[in-house]
C-alpha cells in the first residue's frame, strides 16, 4: 500500500506559481451619511422608551400597593387571633366564676341570706 502512495505522489504535477503584480486601484473613502436614523425613527424610539418607563413604573407602583395591602391583612389577622384568644380566656373565666358555689360564697360575703319566702320561681324557657 505504501508503494501505491509513492507512485501516486510521483504522478502529481506541481504548478508553478507566478507572482502577480499588485493592481493599483484608487481606494475611495466611503462616505457615511450623517443621518443614519431618521426623525420618525428617533421619535418612535423615544415614544417606545417613554411608554416602557411609564408601564414599568405603573407595575412597580401596583406591586408596592399589593405588598402594603398584604401587610395590613396580616396585621388584621394577627389582631383577630389575639382577640379570639382573649375571648376564649374570658369565657373560661366566666364559666369558672358563674358556678353556684362561687356565687353563693360571694352573696354570703356581701351579707345576703337565703330566704325561701322571697324566692320566686320563674318558669324555664
Amino acid at each position: 500500500m505504501a508503494l501505491e502512495q509513492r507512485k501516486f505522489q510521483m504522478n502529481t504535477i506541481h504548478e508553478i506559481e507566478t507572482p502577480q503584480s499588485p493592481k493599483t486601484t484608487e481606494i475611495q473613502p466611503v462616505r457615511r451619511s450623517r443621518k443614519l436614523i431618521s426623525k420618525g425613527e428617533k421619535f418612535l424610539f423615544v415614544l417606545f422608551t417613554a411608554i416602557l418607563v411609564i408601564f414599568s413604573t405603573m407595575i412597580l407602583h401596583t406591586q408596592a400597593q399589593i405588598n402594603d395591602t398584604n401587610k395590613e391583612v396580616q396585621k388584621i389577622n394577627n389582631k383577630i387571633v389575639e382577640t379570639t384568644k382573649q375571648n376564649t380566656e374570658l369565657s373560661i373565666q366566666v364559666s369558672e366564676k358563674s358556678t353556684y358555689e362561687v356565687i353563693w360564697n360571694k352573696a354570703k360575703e356581701l351579707g345576703l341570706n337565703l330566704n325561701e319566702k322571697n324566692v320566686k320561681v320563674v318558669p324555664g324557657r
